[in-house]
């Protein structure tokens, strides 16, 4: 296969030519990717003062980076470059810098902990948008003094605040709709909603509270938002058959289902069939760790469409 320098990154890769266009593949600018450049472009842009080069060549390699792991095609023209250099949505400030690797590592996370391994360190600065690699390794130190971040050698982790952080920012994933059933009390809704929904939506999805009292609440719109959902947490301490039913209708929907009881109900159920092993827990800081170690043992285990 034919190779060329990409002027971006400064790597000797693989090209493919597609009409007018040369295809790079696999240069940092796009590991495991590539982008398309018109061919056209590639002596006009070789041929540019060095100064010019210096202050908008890894600019380019970032936003190629950051454009083709997100899933969006790549295709550039000599007049681009001007364009996108200059655009505000480039990054030009140490914190929006640092706010484009936490980014990437939301991207491709699960949840605050789950680690992405960046290597080689040398070929990524362009994930911050940086000019040399010295900048790219004093974000990260300053992200990790600011506890956003964990590094362990090629190892990165975001913390609970780092992941909240890029959860909050433009350009994150979309979290994923999830449906905590309860019975219609007080207390144990507080629960939920001042400790564990936050905890929820750091492992990755956007959860809503849906209590139940002892009547029949089958409406049209409790079944769509079940439907919607890619995740039932049904929590069984006060009883509600409703509770029972919407998790029914939710397994029969092959939506995973995760079962929750409080101790001091957990003698009292009325129902014990055999796919019904609920989460026991005392406090919602302790359900809390209990639902991230389960929910990180269901992305192990893929194969198993319904949890229990």
């Amino acid at each position: 296969m034919t190779k060329k320098h990409c002027l971006f990154c400064d790597e000797i890769v693989p090209i493919a030519t597609e009409g007018d266009y040369d295809r790079y593949l696999g240069c940092s600018c796009s590991p495991g990717g590539y982008y398309i450049l018109l061919r056209d472009s590639y002596e006009s842009i070789n041929s540019l003062p060095h100064p010019k080069k210096r202050d908008m060549l890894h600019l380019i390699s970032g936003y190629i980076r950051e454009r083709t792991d997100c899933e969006e095609k790549v295709t550039l023209t000599f007049s681009d470059l001007e364009t996108i250099a200059n655009s505000p949505k480039i990054p030009v400030t140490i914190e929006d810098k640092g706010n484009r690797l936490l980014q990437y590592l939301y991207r491709h996370s699960e949840s605050a902990g789950d680690p992405v391994v960046i290597q080689p360190l040398s070929g990524s600065y362009n994930l911050t948008y940086s000019p040399n690699l010295q900048e790219l390794v004093y974000i990260i130190d300053k992200l990790i003094n600011e506890q956003l971040l964990i590094r362990e050698g090629m190892t990165f982790k975001l913390t609970d605040k780092g992941w909240s952080e890029a959860a909050a920012s433009a350009g994150g994933k979309k979290l994923k709709p999830c449906l905590i059933l309860t019975a219609e009390k007080e207390e144990l809704c507080r629960e939920w909603q001042e400790t564990l929904l936050p905890k929820i939506e750091q492992l990755g999805y956007l959860p809503r509270l849906l209590t139940h009292d002892n009547t029949q609440n089958r409406d049209h719109d409790t079944l769509a938002l079940i439907a919607d959902s890619r995740l039932i947490i049904a929590d069984l301490t006060g009883q509600s058959p409703e509770v029972y039913f919407a998790a029914g209708y939710a397994l029969g929907l092959n939506i995973p289902v995760i079962w929750t009881v409080n101790n001091s109900a957990a003698d009292k159920l009325n129902v014990h069939a055999g796919t019904i092993r609920p989460i026991v827990w005392d406090t919602s800081e302790e359900l809390a760790v209990l639902l991230r170690q389960k929910l990180s043992y269901e992305r192990i285990e893929k194969g198993r469409g319904t949890a229990q």
